[in-house]
């Protein structure tokens, strides 16, 4: 979640200079972003309707299966002292 958290910060402090010089950001308008939003939760439901209609017994969770690591990536997660050697 830190690295998340930098790259917001680190888009919050280009944001403020972009303000200050007063120039036009590069980023795309919102209504793309919201259109790239549309189009990968778009994407989901295939599988979910796959999914409901599949016999019960070969169900699976699709919400942490399919959704999670498509929408979110691999998410940052707390490992053994190990693991980080």
């Amino acid at each position: 979640m830190k690295i998340y958290l930098l790259a917001l910060g680190a888009g919050l402090l280009a944001g403020i200079l972009y303000g200050v010089l007063n120039v036009r950001s590069p980023a795309p308008p919102v209504v793309a972003l919201v259109g790239l939003l549309g189009i990968l939760l778009g994407e989901q439901l295939p599988p979910l309707v796959r999914q409901w209609l599949a016999p019960k017994e070969q169900q699976v969770s699709w919400l942490h299966g399919q959704v999670k690591p498509h929408c979110f990536g691999q998410l940052p997660c707390a490992g053994s002292k190990e693991d980080k050697q």
